[in-house]
């Protein structure tokens, strides 16, 4: 058995189900995941999950490996072995880092009493949970650019989202600075690159603000968010993952008032129909 073959299968035996959000059930011959969750996490076909544990797959994509890295659940060193011994370069570090590290998985399933989501230097979103959903909007049914919390607030505006004009101006300054610093940390980044020069193509207010030449990262701010349980005022905070670069974005509402009640219906109602349909905002 290949190299490959070898440490996938190890991984998957080691990766609980109820980690992944899927219930244990009896009657499991393994205590991890079976070959039609692992496929089903990382968006393959069960067939190919089976050629790749038999060694009979090759040349997987990047993109593959990086899926299937996050379904296991693997450790930022893990990754670059599995990228290795499938013959692939592990994603450089003057690129922007999308890997969402085991511990930040776990902070997203255990924090559902919060709207809790995870982006990128770059402002992809790349993990959220049910009731930042059920605030924001789902990001699930976004592609591409629209994934991009910078792209959706430049060129779709921020319907949904209540501020004063001196908070949207340095809410729409900070994004700006943010993204200059990481082209800065990832140059040889082209999605990031591509990124910047469409918005200074086609958003005049985001080319004014890149003129600036400003440095600097968005860490907290508060404002009233529009939902179908009407109106919550929220505190939003960004914390960064060491390492990883990722940012890590809450929404808290002070407890007992009347903001935390209507967080507290959202909960229940979830995205039963719920969920607007506005831009995402951070």
């Amino acid at each position: 058995m290949s190299e490959f073959a070898s440490v996938l299968r190890s991984w998957r035996d080691r990766v609980r189900p109820e980690e992944v959000g899927l219930p244990a059930g009896p009657g499991r011959r393994t205590p991890g995941l079976r070959r039609e969750e692992l496929a089903a996490l990382a968006g393959v076909s069960v067939d190919y999950v089976v050629r790749l544990e038999q060694g009979r797959a090759r040349n997987p994509s990047a993109q593959l490996l990086g899926a299937l890295a996050t379904a296991l659940r693997l450790s930022t060193a893990e990754r670059d072995h599995l990228f290795r011994i499938a013959g692939v370069a592990p994603p450089s570090r003057q690129v922007v880092p999308r890997h969402v590290t085991p511990g930040v998985q776990r902070m997203v399933d255990r924090l559902g009493d919060v709207p809790l989501a995870v982006f990128t230097a770059a402002h992809d979103i790349v993990l959220w949970n049910d009731l930042w959903a059920a605030v924001n909007g789902d990001p699930g049914h976004w592609t591409g650019l629209e994934g991009n919390l910078v792209w959706r607030h430049f060129m779709h505006g921020h319907d949904g989202t209540d501020w004063d004009d001196e908070h949207q101006e340095e809410f729409s300054s900070d994004l700006v600075a943010d993204l200059r610093a990481a082209t800065g940390r990832y140059p040889a980044d082209r999605d990031l690159a591509a990124l910047v020069a469409r918005l200074r193509r086609d958003s005049p207010e985001f080319e004014r603000r890149w003129d600036t030449g400003r440095v600097a990262e968005h860490r907290a701010s508060r404002k009233r968010v529009h939902t179908p349980v009407g109106s919550i005022e929220v505190d939003c905070d960004v914390l960064t993952v060491p390492g990883g670069d990722l940012r890590v974005v809450v929404y808290t509402t002070v407890p007992g008032s009347d903001d935390d009640a209507k967080l507290d219906l959202l909960r229940v109602t979830g995205l039963q129909d719920l969920a607007p349909e506005h831009p995402v905002t951070r």
